[in-house]
């Protein structure tokens, strides 16, 4: 069973139907399941969400100093950090929005061990502005956050698709699912689980990675209660 779990959200999540934006009907049903998973249960929830539903820098940015396309992106994920929060304390789950990027009006100021104090009193933390520095990924934010606050797992949250596979199984009925595979075959394979400084910071740390659905009934509170869900990576 776990008792501290790091939970990344791609911004798409809050998104209306055409995933752009913030759609509060969608982030309220959002935060309702994460409010409900982990109610009553012993589970610090840290969670690192995206901003791809206002920016990609990749995209968004063409033509544009690729470090300010990047600082545009952590905005948006502070944006995205206040909206979650928002609903799941009117959810009724306490809740700090923590940003690399200093911000003081909106949110705090990202320090581990006040991070790790509101995970020990209960509340969820939403880290928002990326690790404070361009040309990294929030999944590398996410790989990072997890390892600086002690988290078991790294639950990566997908929209319809229950895990990893070795074709993108909306385009191929054939494609293959993997119950189990280690960080060296996610980077052989060249599997799209998260970038490869992610995925390689997470081999040389042994930290487990779960790819799973997080509509799925019960997928959330089978993961907290330690059982198989999704495909799990990790190295022996």
């Amino acid at each position: 069973m776990f008792k501290r779990v790091l939970l990344k959200l791609s911004g798409e999540f809050l998104a209306d139907e055409n995933g752009f934006g913030i759609s509060p009907d969608t982030t309220a049903r959002l935060a309702q399941l994460l409010t409900g998973a982990i109610a009553g249960k012993e589970i610090e929830l840290a969670i690192v969400i995206g901003g791809g539903n206002f920016w990609r820098g990749a995209r968004n940015g063409a033509g544009m100093d690729a470090a300010t396309a990047d600082y545009i992106g952590m905005l948006g994920t502070v944006m995205n950090a206040m909206a979650l929060q928002d609903a799941m304390e009117t959810a009724g789950q306490p809740t700090r929005v923590m940003s690399a990027i200093h911000m003081a009006a909106v949110a705090e100021p990202y320090i581990r061990r006040r991070a790790m104090r509101h995970l020990e009193k209960g509340r969820v933390v939403i880290f928002g502005g990326g690790n404070g520095a361009p040309f990294f990924t929030t999944d590398t934010t996410s790989t990072l956050r997890a390892l600086e606050i002690g988290a078991e797992v790294v639950l990566m949250a997908k929209n319809k698709v229950d895990g990893v596979y070795d074709s993108d199984p909306r385009k191929n009925p054939d494609a293959k699912r993997y119950d189990t595979l280690t960080h060296l075959d996610v980077v052989d394979q060249r599997l799209e689980v998260m970038d490869a400084t992610a995925i390689t910071l997470c081999m040389d740390k042994g930290l487990p990675i779960v790819v799973f659905d997080l509509f799925e009934q019960g997928n959330l509170e089978r993961l907290f209660a330690g059982e198989r869900v999704g495909t799990l990576i990790q190295t022996p």
